[in-house]
């Protein structure tokens, strides 16, 4: 199978993020999407290693942000390439609460999106989640950054937990 294919597949990148047990947590997806109009419903999937993963299913819901093409290396690793078990991916970046208390952060960020936990789903190496949509906003006007502008103008590399990861990339 040529798995290039994948990458004609259009996605942004988002940071979705969680809190539960005074401990809040964030990491880029490639996979929020929205799946119903009315009521709105938003679904992603993260990686079950991940502890953002961890975070939303013990909060019940989460947020997320659609980063903008003013993010950097230093703003996509900072949530892609760390891990929040060790280092507060939110102490050092200016962020936002929504209305039930989840983090999300404000750099490089043109949209805003928190959800209720309606459903998951196990898909072995990841968990879909489906949320009702609580909050949506807009914060800028700024083009939104695709995964193809990632890989191809930012120069960015994809982690080992994307479901879009490949060995050779």
């Amino acid at each position: 199978m040529d798995e290039k294919a994948l990458y004609k597949i259009t996605y942004g990148l988002y940071v979705v993020s969680a809190e539960a047990d005074g401990q809040r947590g964030g990491c880029v997806v490639n996979t929020l999407q929205q799946v119903t109009a009315e009521p709105v419903r938003l679904s992603v999937a993260v990686n079950k290693d991940n502890f953002t993963c961890q975070l939303i299913q013990k909060a019940g819901r989460f947020a997320a942000v659609a980063l903008d093409q003013r993010a950097d290396l230093m703003t996509v690793g900072r949530f892609g390439f760390r891990t929040g078990r060790e280092y507060d991916k939110f102490s050092e970046v200016p962020f936002a609460t929504d209305k039930a208390g989840m983090p999300y952060p404000l750099e490089a960020a043109c949209a805003h999106y928190s959800c209720k936990v309606e459903q998951t789903l196990d898909l072995g190496t990841h968990m879909l989640f489906v949320g009702l949509a609580e909050e949506l906003e807009t914060l800028t006007e700024d083009d939104a950054l695709t995964y193809a502008y990632y890989r191809n103008v930012i120069k960015g590399k994809i982690p080992k937990n994307a479901p879009s990861y490949q060995k050779d990339n």
